[in-house]
């Protein structure tokens, strides 16, 4: 619990400019305190966003294993009573044929996933995501609250690591099930944790930018993965090979990120706040002045005499907090709505790489890289156009070449232009999905941003969910389906406000007073 003390001279002298003693002292809030004297993108947010966006790198790995581990790897007819022209292995007797690279090559061999029992692949995948959405909203609410961003990033990389090695045990299929359960659960806490860890401490202008790059890290270890994959060949070797990178993490690199300043702010923690921008000034050759404090937005417009029981909200935020605002709760609702519609697009799409019958390795890799022009170009145009058009534009694009790929048939050359709507569909959403987190961060204050991120990631997962069931649909439905749902979410995104150059607020009170109270979606 929180608690309030009166200044000593012994503690950190921000603490003794909260003093009525000292009213020289200029108060502001953390987005001014970086424009006005410690820099908004310099060279300790750089390093800062690279090392905490990694995580998205380890999020990749434990998410995209299953497209190697979970393959149903060739087989090949044995003995005399093999029928050499068999298209497939269901109905012949055992014996009569065999997996070329062995059992152990991926869980489908050794566990016999084949035939009837075909579906427990796409069942593992959907209980993984279903992990992903419990976490998402678990870890979401424990980085506003007790752990705090950094904290809780260090618990799912230690649960991540461990239950990744432990899946590579598994001695049956029903015990595989589980431990994925329970790595989706760790998973879904990795990049929301690290998302708001990297971007809160920059500033309002830069951060568009910064945020949107973190996908590149996603990507990049999507390519990685297929390297790994390549050199281990087991699925045992690598679900091993994908766990040891988060203990790498978290010895190497995460002794070096620090807690957000703006999470110490709202918890009422002005000394590390303060402790943090100072540091960010001298990296950035910034000046702070000694009688600048970091304030809540309410404090900074005049609202003190509230500023005791913001901190108290602030330490008990939570996602009833946001239900509980008529504001936040439309907002909630309709970012909600265009991550479910945009998550069913995107895995939707990418669930075709392993149908397109060439290298898997290289398609995976491949299908990484080409997601790469879709993060820039929104980066670049994210701070020119703002956030609420891209986010229509994207989706829309995306959608109306899913639709017009419903209408081609599946022979001649007809399947050629269905392909190519295929990629240009996974290009624009791609691009919506590299937009959506900044956008989510920025529609709701700090004391429940992680909550409000975690609950839209959670509709995101159920999209992904839902996504492999509409693809074994097969023909031009899934692209009409996808098509219709890339409309839906940019008729959503629609109702939402531009939040580009607008402030990042700290409290809920904040919130209310900056965007007017009365028009919910301002």
């Amino acid at each position: 619990m929180w608690k309030h003390s009166p200044p000593k001279t012994s503690v950190p002298q921000e603490a003794g400019l909260r003093s009525p003693l000292v009213g020289e002292a200029e108060r502001l809030c953390m987005d001014d305190m970086l424009k006005k004297y410690c820099g908004e993108f310099g060279w300790w947010q750089l390093r800062h966003f690279v090392l905490t966006s990694m995580a998205w790198a380890l999020e990749a790995f434990h998410t995209m294993v299953v497209i190697f581990a979970d393959r149903e790897p060739a087989w090949r007819c044995v003995g005399s009573g093999c029928a050499v022209e068999a298209t497939s292995m269901c109905g012949m007797e055992d014996g009569t044929w065999e997996w070329v690279e062995g059992p152990g090559s991926s869980t489908v061999a050794e566990f016999g996933l084949v035939c009837g029992d075909k579906y427990k692949v796409g069942l593992v995948q959907a209980l993984f995501f279903a992990g992903c959405m419990i976490g998402a909203g678990v870890f979401g609410h424990l980085s506003d609250s007790r752990l705090g961003r950094k904290g809780s990033l260090v618990v799912v990389c230690i649960l991540n690591a461990i239950f990744g090695c432990l899946t590579a045990l598994s001695p049956t299929y029903p015990v595989y099930v589980a431990l994925r359960l329970l790595t989706g659960v760790s998973t879904g806490g990795v990049g929301l944790c690290a998302f708001v860890l990297a971007t809160e401490p920059v500033g309002p202008t830069k951060r568009g930018a910064a945020g949107m790059s973190t996908f590149y890290f996603f990507s990049g270890g999507i390519a990685a993965l297929s390297g790994i994959a390549y050199a281990f060949r087991s699925w045992r070797a690598l679900y091993i090979a994908t766990s040891i990178p988060s203990i790498l993490f978290l010895v190497f690199v995460l002794p070096f990120v620090s807690e957000s300043p703006r999470w110490h702010l709202i918890r009422g923690e002005v000394g590390p706040a303060m402790q943090t921008m100072r540091a960010i000034a001298r990296s950035n050759d910034g000046d702070l002045p000694a009688t600048t404090l970091l304030a809540l937005d309410e404090e900074v417009s005049g609202h003190s005499p509230r500023s005791m029981s913001a901190k108290q909200e602030a330490v008990t935020g939570s996602l009833v907090d946001v239900l509980r605002c008529p504001l936040t709760r439309v907002r909630l609702f309709l970012a909600a709505a265009v991550n479910f519609f945009c998550s069913v697009v995107y895995y939707g799409l990418s669930l075709n790489v392993v149908n397109l019958g060439t290298n898997l390795y290289l398609n995976v890799f491949l299908n990484a890289v080409a997601e790469m022009p879709a993060f820039f170009l929104t980066a670049v145009l994210l701070d020119r156009y703002g956030r609420k058009p891209l986010s229509i534009g994207t989706q829309w694009f995306s959608g109306a070449f899913c639709l017009l790929g419903g209408l081609m048939k599946g022979y001649g050359v007809w399947k050629t232009v269905r392909m190519v709507c295929g990629i240009l569909g996974i290009f624009g959403m791609a691009g919506t999905y590299n937009l959506l987190f900044i956008y989510t961060v920025e529609l709701f204050p700090t004391v429940v941003r992680n909550a409000a991120l975690g609950c839209a990631t959670q509709a995101a997962q159920m999209g992904a969910i839902l996504a492999p069931f509409v693809v074994v649909m097969g023909e031009r439905v899934p692209f009409l389906v996808f098509g219709a749902c890339g409309m839906a979410g940019g008729m959503f995104a629609f109702l939402l406000p531009e939040t580009l150059n607008r402030p990042l607020y700290d409290t809920m009170t904040g919130m209310e007073e900056g965007e007017g109270g009365g028009d919910l979606l301002s």
